[in-house]
């Protein structure tokens, strides 16, 4: 019980720092507003949970992204039991070769792994938050890795280049994207023809799961989302604690 409870205040750390803390699933009906413009018009506009920005697409309001204060966190010992980081690796079938990017790489837990599996490939580090990116850079500069490219993220372009990377992998962000058709796209340009995405959210489906609900995401809502942007549902890998494992691929 003990180590339950301490895992449940570690998870809502990062949550209460970048967020205002707020009742678990409270909803707040308001009348829906279509913005104008390019970026917006794809989405709705109300309220929503406390934790949540307002801003939905296609029936889930988008969170807050996790403040670069939360870094800690991210590091934390208990990372690897709560969720299984060796066999997510086993599950992205990794080749030597390989052209990966982590977006939302956050303080760089998994890239510094993907880096030492990957000698005549390339990883690369993508985050908004040039915090991250700052430690990311110290931690790469002290180790010596040379197959490790950082780069700052932009809120509707990953900024990677076209048609190089074989593999992307996304760690509980995906839901905080605040355009999401735009990273998507942006991240289908990054692709080759048969790369993969690897899609990493907390499983909605699972309330024992101790995180807030806006910051799960269910199999189907997933699916929805990238279906209506080129991309199919090749499998769920099914093997981890807390998180579902989808793999997207192109149509």
């Amino acid at each position: 019980m003990k180590t339950f409870k301490n895992t449940f205040y570690l998870l809502l750390i990062p949550l209460i720092l970048s967020i205002t803390a707020g009742c678990k699933g409270h909803q707040q009906s308001s009348p829906t507003i279509q913005k104008n413009g390019n970026s917006d018009r794809l989405y709705t506009f109300k309220s929503g949970s406390y934790n949540g920005i307002g801003k939905w697409y296609l029936g889930r309001e988008i969170a807050h992204v996790m403040g670069f204060q939360g870094m800690e966190w991210l590091e934390r010992p208990e990372r690897e039991k709560e969720e299984n980081t060796a066999a997510l690796l086993k599950n992205m079938n990794i080749k030597p070769d390989d052209v990966i990017a982590d977006i939302g790489a956050g303080s760089g837990y998994h890239v510094f792994k993907i880096a030492a599996q990957i000698q005549e490939g390339k990883v690369y580090a993508v985050d908004i938050q040039p915090e991250m990116l700052d430690a990311i850079k110290i931690k790469k500069e002290k180790l010596g890795i040379e197959n490790m490219e950082l780069i700052k993220g932009q809120e509707q372009s990953a900024n990677l280049p076209e048609n190089i990377i074989d593999k992307i992998l996304m760690v509980d962000v995906y839901h905080e994207f605040k355009y999401p058709v735009s990273m998507i796209r942006s991240m289908s340009m990054a692709l080759k023809k048969n790369g993969e995405i690897y899609l990493l959210e907390y499983r909605l489906e699972d309330p024992k799961i101790p995180i807030k609900t806006i910051h799960k995401m269910n199999e189907s809502q997933a699916v929805k989302e990238f279906e209506a942007n080129g991309f199919k549902l090749k499998q769920n890998i099914d093997n981890l604690p807390w998180q579902h494992c989808m793999v997207f691929v192109k149509q």
